[in-house]
């Protein structure tokens, strides 16, 4: 840095004593600090409530984690019962009696109500009647008319043996079983999975039996692995809820190359999510990964060590993930002192800039004038030795 001087001497300005040096400290030190209390002079101010309960933000509850039903849980949903099926609107049935052409009637339909109409009886309440049951009602009515008749029902159509297939089906809606239903005839009859969308995974489904009952299914465990155990059987008017794989989200924040939500796929993991986040950035600390799981307002933190992973392979800490769960990177003690570095050598270019006007304006001409009895200005452009 040179120094351009008028005919006075700069020698004091050359080599100044130790409170001259130590003044452009002061003032650097003065300002940095100036700066800072006005970063941080906003502060919000909590909203205070009055009364309990009269607030908009409320905590909400973490959904309960489905438990998956046992091979045993599901056997005993079958009761071992012989299977006969009971009559329910919208059937059609035939009735035929010997030698009685004017009893026969084809294509009798159940109403709404549950009853049909039959020659010489009138009608009859058949709703969940079994055709025996149905067949042995006929039969004692006619006795009244004829001597023993013999009569013969048989069901055409079934439409009380069903099941409602929902969600992510190729046909979602109402269907119908031949026979005793179960959870695979129940997926092949709704047109099975659609695999348009093969980048997310399979994983559950739901039986919803009645008021009080509902039955998860390991669906990996049924499909890929072949546990047949787990071919719940389905009865009439069950409830089979598959729930799209794109409300199941796994998140990852850090010091990752791309942070955000991603599917739970098959076998999800932590390194798995990692490396689908685009794996872990130059800053981050591979020593530090936090697994955060929420099963209660207060939730669960466990500690990762990925680099032992990756150096030793164990992979005992390679924990399967689960919905909702948040993978957390922290960042290495580097990275945090090039943060802060990155913050404060913008405040001190900015004070460099402030005196190079302060000297070209004769401001710190005239100050050094007054303390030091100098003369001059100071040419930051040149370099000097």
């Amino acid at each position: 840095m040179s120094i351009l001087t008028t005919s006075e001497s700069i020698q004091p300005l050359v080599q100044p004593d130790s409170h001259q040096r130590s003044l452009p400290v002061l003032l650097y030190s003065a300002l940095i600090c100036l700066l800072l209390a006005a970063c941080s002079s906003i502060s919000p101010i909590e909203t205070t409530v009055s009364k309990k309960g009269q607030s908009d933000f409320q905590t909400e509850m973490p959904a309960k984690a489905q438990e998956f039903a046992t091979s045993d849980r599901i056997k005993s949903l079958d009761t071992g019962e012989p299977f006969e099926y009971r009559f329910g609107p919208g059937d059609r049935i035939t009735i035929q009696v010997w030698r009685r052409p004017e009893l026969t009637q084809d294509g009798i339909v159940v109403s709404p109500d549950g009853i049909i109409t039959v020659p010489r009886i009138g009608t009859l309440y058949v709703l969940g009647k079994s055709v025996n049951e149905v067949q042995s009602l006929i039969t004692r009515k006619l006795e009244t008319f004829y001597i023993k008749p013999e009569v013969t029902v048989r069901v055409l159509e079934f439409q009380n043996n069903k099941a409602f297939v929902l969600g992510r089906v190729s046909k979602p809606g109402v269907i119908n079983f031949p026979g005793k239903g179960s959870l695979l005839e129940a997926l092949a009859l709704a047109g099975g999975i659609p695999d348009q969308n093969r980048v997310s995974s399979l994983t559950k489904c739901a039986i919803i039996r009645g008021n009080d009952t509902i039955i998860w299914i390991d669906l990996q465990d049924l499909l890929r692995n072949g546990n047949m155990a787990l071919n719940a059987p389905v009865r009439n008017n069950d409830v089979i809820y598959i729930p799209e794989a794109a409300d199941e989200l796994v998140y990852v924040l850090g010091e990752v190359v791309t942070p955000g939500a991603i599917q739970i796929k098959s076998g999800m993991s932590v390194l798995k999510a990692v490396m689908l986040a685009g794996g872990m950035n130059s800053k981050a600390d591979p020593e530090k990964v936090f697994v955060i799981r929420q099963q209660s307002l207060k939730g669960e933190v466990i500690r990762v060590n990925l680099k032992n992973l990756l150096e030793s392979g164990d992979f005992t800490q390679n924990f399967s993930l689960m919905p909702n769960d948040i993978v957390y990177i922290s960042p290495g003690g580097m990275a945090k002192f090039n943060y802060a570095l990155e913050k404060i050598l913008p405040s001190l270019q900015m004070l460099n800039t402030g005196f190079s006007d302060l000297e070209s304006l004769g401001i710190m001409e005239k100050l050094r004038s007054k303390i030091w009895g100098q003369s001059g200005f100071i040419n930051s452009s040149s370099s000097g030795d």
